[in-house]
């Protein structure tokens, strides 16, 4: 059974995940391929490490929309599919520096690979990844794509920054906490999708799709955000209640407190440090996600920029990768129902 075949599998609770997954079943093998090849190194704690993430595979949304995009803008090709590997390279760097940062113990449902290799080996792993990225970005031997990728791991980076220097502040504004989840997620959405289409050799559609991997982004991060106060360690791949622990302030959190009494800003001043919390914090969070309202309010917002994201695409020539990706940004809200 090859790789692909292995996540369609895993992904048979997502109908639109899977049929992506089949449309682009070869491309997606030759990006495993890549993964896989580009992965490896002569000092072993780095293709241990790096194959144990990488392999665990997730939905690949990002090496998707990379492919999906160029079939829209006129199909994909080897260039293509290493920009695909590029950006999931990116992807996974990014996570292995997360879960330092956030000292988290998951990762798509299993242990995160800085409580088995520690903290160090995975920032440096990470570092390893970012520059396999780059070498693939380099060889398709197109300065545009590549200043596009590069720009956006700058973004990325830029919008971590912004996420820990934001901690801690209760009285965030909603279009603060939008600029982060923009930076921090929806930039390499954007990017991948832009850079699948320019591997095509289509400036028009690169647009619209840019604009629709910008809108799918920040709908997908809303989303996770609301998950954390309700969702399951299997949807989103890490515990429930990270984000609360950690006192991140996100969009639930924003709209509860806005609308909760003298009571709940006490609550939220307290729990959200993390020093001060206690076992019944989290349940009461939830509770009053709900009781206000929050939750709902959140999932409007991410449907808002799921609307978008599909109307991006009524720019490009109807066909089954541009159906699919309208699906896809269906399906990153209705996951949290």
């Amino acid at each position: 059974m090859s790789i692909i075949a292995k996540q369609k599998r895993a992904a048979a609770d997502s109908p639109i995940v899977d049929r992506l997954q089949s449309l682009l079943c070869e491309d997606l093998d030759a990006v495993e391929d890549i993964l896989a090849a580009r992965a490896a190194s002569p000092i072993a704690m780095i293709p241990d490490l790096s194959s144990y993430i990488v392999a665990a595979g997730g939905k690949r949304l990002r090496p998707i929309v990379t492919l999906a995009a160029a079939h829209c803008a006129g199909g994909a090709n080897a260039g293509t599919h290493a920009l695909a590997a590029a950006v999931e390279f990116i992807h996974t760097a990014t996570l292995l520096h997360d879960d330092v940062v956030d000292e988290s113990d998951l990762r798509r449902g299993k242990p995160a690979a800085k409580t088995i290799w520690g903290n160090s080996a995975s920032i440096l792993v990470g570092d390893f990844l970012f520059a396999r990225a780059f070498t693939l970005m380099v060889e398709t031997d197109n300065l545009e794509i590549l200043g596009i990728l590069s720009h956006a791991s700058t973004v990325i980076a830029e919008g971590e920054v912004r996420q820990l220097a934001a901690q801690g502040r209760l009285d965030l504004p909603t279009e603060e906490y939008l600029a982060i989840v923009e930076a921090k997620t929806a930039a390499l959405f954007e990017a991948a999708a832009r850079a699948g289409a320019l591997s095509a050799g289509s400036e028009s559609a690169a647009t619209a799709l840019a604009a629709y991997g910008k809108n799918l982004g920040l709908a997908f991060q809303i989303v996770d955000d609301a998950l954390d106060y309700g969702g399951t360690t299997a949807v989103i791949g890490k515990s429930v209640g990270d984000d609360f622990r950690e006192g991140k302030v996100t969009l639930p959190v924003v709209i509860a407190r806005r609308r909760g009494s003298a009571e709940d800003h006490e609550f939220w001043d307290r729990a959200l440090d993390p020093e001060k919390q206690t076992d019944s914090d989290l349940p009461h969070a939830i509770h009053l996600i709900r009781s206000t309202g929050a939750a709902e309010a959140t999932l409007t917002e991410a449907e808002a920029y799921a609307g978008l994201a599909k109307s991006a695409l009524s720019t490009l020539p109807p066909s089954e990768y541009r159906e699919a990706l309208s699906d896809l940004a269906d399906f990153c809200v209705s996951r949290a129902y």
